[in-house]
C-alpha cells in the first residue's frame, strides 16, 4: 500500500488543506473593506486551520521527511522556520479586531507567506517524500487523527 492513491495518502491530504487555506484566503480579499464582522470571522477560520495543519506537520510529516530523506533536512529545518514566522503573525491576527489599521495588510502578508510555503513543500518535498519508502497512507492516517484532535481542543 506504498505510495497509494487513497483518500488517506498523508501528502493528498496536506494538499487538501492547502487548497482549502488559499480558498480561504481568497474568498478574504474578496470581502468590502466595510465587512469587519465577516473578515474577522473568515480570518480566525484561516488561522485555526493553519495552526491545526503546522502542528501536524511539525508532529508527524517533518520527522517522517527527516528520516527517509534525511540527505534533505535543510528543507525541514527551513519549512519549520517558515512556520515559526507564520504562527508569529497567526498570533497577532488573532488578538487584533479586523476594524484595527493593519489587519488587512497582516492577513495579506499571511497569505503571502502561506503561498511561498505551500509551493516549496509541493514542488520539493512532497515529491522527494512520496519517492522514498514510507507509508503515505498510514501517514495519512495518523494526520487526519492528530488534525482532527487539535481542532476539538478548546482555544
Amino acid at each position: 500500500m506504498k505510495n497509494s492513491n487513497g483518500k488517506d495518502d498523508a501528502i493528498k491530504l496536506l494538499i487538501a488543506d492547502h487548497k482549502k487555506v488559499k480558498k480561504a484566503f481568497r474568498q478574504y480579499e474578496e470581502l468590502g473593506p466595510q465587512a469587519y464582522v465577516s473578515k474577522k470571522k473568515l480570518a480566525d477560520e484561516i488561522c485555526s486551520e493553519l495552526l491545526a495543519h503546522t502542528q501536524v506537520e511539525e508532529e508527524i510529516l517533518y520527522p517522517l521527511f527527516v528520516r527517509k530523506v534525511s540527505k534533505e533536512k535543510a528543507l525541514a529545518n527551513e519549512a519549520i522556520v517558515e512556520h515559526s514566522s507564520a504562527k508569529d503573525l497567526i498570533k497577532q491576527i488573532l488578538e487584533m479586531n479586523s476594524d484595527e489599521d493593519l489587519f488587512d495588510a497582516k492577513v495579506k502578508v499571511l497569505s503571502e507567506y502561506i503561498n511561498h510555503h505551500v509551493k516549496e513543500e509541493e514542488k520539493e518535498m512532497f515529491p522527494l517524500l512520496r519517492a522514498a519508502e514510507a507509508d503515505l497512507v498510514e501517514v495519512g492516517a495518523k494526520i487526519r487523527q492528530r488534525k482532527q484532535e487539535i481542532l476539538d481542543q478548546p482555544r
